[in-house]
Protein backbone atom coordinates (compact mmCIF):
# COMPACT_ATOMS: atom_id res chain seq x y z
CA UNK A 1 0.00 0.00 0.00
CA UNK A 2 1.12 3.64 -0.82
CA UNK A 3 2.26 5.82 1.44
CA UNK A 4 -0.10 8.50 1.64
CA UNK A 5 -1.10 11.41 3.47
CA UNK A 6 -4.64 11.78 4.83
CA UNK A 7 -6.72 14.21 3.43
CA UNK A 8 -10.32 15.15 3.67
CA UNK A 9 -12.39 17.67 1.65
CA UNK A 10 -15.89 19.61 2.01
CA UNK A 11 -17.86 22.45 0.89
CA UNK A 12 -19.89 25.26 2.20
CA UNK A 13 -22.13 27.71 0.93
CA UNK A 14 -19.68 30.40 2.78
CA UNK A 15 -17.40 32.57 0.97
CA UNK A 16 -13.27 31.31 0.88
CA UNK A 17 -12.91 34.63 3.71
CA UNK A 18 -15.28 32.84 5.97
CA UNK A 19 -13.84 29.23 5.77
CA UNK A 20 -10.37 31.27 6.61
CA UNK A 21 -11.51 32.70 9.09
CA UNK A 22 -13.10 29.50 11.04
CA UNK A 23 -10.07 27.59 10.27
CA UNK A 24 -7.93 29.99 12.24
CA UNK A 25 -10.67 30.27 15.15
CA UNK A 26 -9.02 27.23 16.53
CA UNK A 27 -10.36 27.36 19.56
CA UNK A 28 -13.51 27.20 17.94
CA UNK A 29 -13.72 23.98 16.59
CA UNK A 30 -10.60 21.76 17.63
CA UNK A 31 -11.49 20.69 20.88
CA UNK A 32 -9.11 21.06 23.77
CA UNK A 33 -7.19 23.25 25.09
CA UNK A 34 -5.54 26.44 22.53
CA UNK A 35 -2.99 28.31 24.03
CA UNK A 36 -1.44 31.20 21.98
CA UNK A 37 -2.01 33.13 18.88
CA UNK A 38 -3.74 30.82 15.94
CA UNK A 39 -4.00 33.70 13.23
CA UNK A 40 -0.90 34.98 12.01
CA UNK A 41 2.09 34.19 10.11
CA UNK A 42 5.26 33.00 12.22
CA UNK A 43 2.72 32.24 15.30
CA UNK A 44 2.84 29.65 17.61
CA UNK A 45 0.30 27.32 19.87
CA UNK A 46 0.17 24.71 21.83
CA UNK A 47 -2.83 21.92 22.00
CA UNK A 48 -3.69 20.17 24.68
CA UNK A 49 -6.14 17.63 25.48
CA UNK A 50 -6.57 15.96 28.47
CA UNK A 51 -3.15 13.78 29.31
CA UNK A 52 -3.57 11.84 26.05
CA UNK A 53 -2.61 14.64 23.31
CA UNK A 54 -0.54 17.58 23.29
CA UNK A 55 1.30 19.31 20.66
CA UNK A 56 2.91 22.59 19.36
CA UNK A 57 2.18 24.08 15.86
CA UNK A 58 4.01 26.83 13.70
CA UNK A 59 1.83 28.41 11.31
CA UNK A 60 4.63 28.04 8.34
CA UNK A 61 2.05 29.67 5.33
CA UNK A 62 -0.84 32.14 6.02
CA UNK A 63 -2.28 33.51 2.82
CA UNK A 64 -5.53 34.81 3.85
CA UNK A 65 -8.63 33.20 1.69
CA UNK A 66 -6.52 30.74 0.44
CA UNK A 67 -4.25 28.65 2.70
CA UNK A 68 -3.15 27.94 6.14
CA UNK A 69 0.11 25.54 7.14
CA UNK A 70 0.91 24.45 10.40
CA UNK A 71 4.16 22.69 11.07
CA UNK A 72 3.95 20.43 14.26
CA UNK A 73 7.10 21.49 15.97
CA UNK A 74 6.60 19.00 18.79
CA UNK A 75 4.27 16.59 19.89
CA UNK A 76 2.96 14.11 22.72
CA UNK A 77 0.32 11.79 22.16
CA UNK A 78 0.02 9.38 25.16
CA UNK A 79 -1.47 6.40 23.63
CA UNK A 80 1.26 5.83 20.94
CA UNK A 81 4.55 3.88 21.45
CA UNK A 82 5.88 6.35 19.66
CA UNK A 83 4.62 9.49 21.29
CA UNK A 84 5.98 11.78 18.91
CA UNK A 85 4.46 10.44 15.80
CA UNK A 86 3.19 13.84 15.13
CA UNK A 87 6.58 15.92 14.86
CA UNK A 88 7.90 17.08 11.99
CA UNK A 89 4.52 16.47 10.36
CA UNK A 90 2.60 19.54 8.63
CA UNK A 91 -1.20 20.44 8.73
CA UNK A 92 -2.72 21.92 5.66
CA UNK A 93 -6.02 23.99 5.02
CA UNK A 94 -6.37 24.84 1.06
CA UNK A 95 -9.31 27.01 0.06
CA UNK A 96 -10.99 27.40 -3.37
CA UNK A 97 -13.87 29.04 -4.42
CA UNK A 98 -15.30 26.41 -7.02
CA UNK A 99 -18.82 27.74 -8.05
CA UNK A 100 -21.00 29.35 -5.48
CA UNK A 101 -20.03 26.88 -3.10
CA UNK A 102 -16.29 27.16 -1.01
CA UNK A 103 -13.87 23.81 -0.96
CA UNK A 104 -11.99 23.23 1.93
CA UNK A 105 -9.15 20.82 1.54
CA UNK A 106 -7.27 19.02 4.66
CA UNK A 107 -4.14 17.09 4.70
CA UNK A 108 -2.53 16.12 7.31
CA UNK A 109 0.98 15.88 5.73
CA UNK A 110 3.34 12.89 7.51
CA UNK A 111 -0.10 11.25 8.90
CA UNK A 112 0.65 7.68 6.84
CA UNK A 113 -1.39 4.65 6.55
CA UNK A 114 1.71 3.03 8.23
CA UNK A 115 2.08 4.97 11.58
CA UNK A 116 0.31 3.07 14.74
CA UNK A 117 -1.81 6.65 14.79
CA UNK A 118 -3.07 6.44 11.17
CA UNK A 119 -6.74 5.17 11.94
CA UNK A 120 -7.41 6.70 15.48
CA UNK A 121 -5.96 9.74 14.35
CA UNK A 122 -8.02 9.94 10.88
CA UNK A 123 -11.53 9.03 12.62
CA UNK A 124 -10.52 12.30 15.30
CA UNK A 125 -9.51 14.56 11.94
CA UNK A 126 -12.65 13.41 10.47
CA UNK A 127 -14.91 14.29 13.40
CA UNK A 128 -13.21 17.70 14.03
CA UNK A 129 -12.76 18.94 9.84
CA UNK A 130 -15.61 17.45 8.53
CA UNK A 131 -18.04 18.01 11.53
CA UNK A 132 -17.01 20.48 13.90
CA UNK A 133 -14.84 23.35 11.45
CA UNK A 134 -17.65 22.56 8.30
CA UNK A 135 -20.30 23.52 11.05
CA UNK A 136 -18.67 26.24 12.25
CA UNK A 137 -17.54 28.09 8.77
CA UNK A 138 -21.56 26.92 7.78
CA UNK A 139 -23.23 28.41 11.03
CA UNK A 140 -20.24 30.87 12.34
CA UNK A 141 -20.69 29.06 15.89
CA UNK A 142 -18.28 27.08 18.00
CA UNK A 143 -18.67 23.67 18.37
CA UNK A 144 -18.81 21.77 21.61
CA UNK A 145 -16.57 19.36 22.21
CA UNK A 146 -17.46 15.79 20.35
CA UNK A 147 -15.96 13.54 22.73
CA UNK A 148 -17.50 15.28 25.81
CA UNK A 149 -20.64 13.49 26.95
CA UNK A 150 -23.65 16.01 27.01
CA UNK A 151 -24.59 17.10 31.26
Amino acid sequence: MKDQDYTISFSVNQPPEKAFAAINNVQGWWSGEIKGRTDRLGAEFTYRYQNVHRSRQKITEFVPGKKVVWHVVDADLSFLKNRSEWKGTDIVFEIAKKGDKTEVHFTHRGLVPSLECYNDCLAGWSTLVKGNLRKLIATGKTQPSPWQKAA
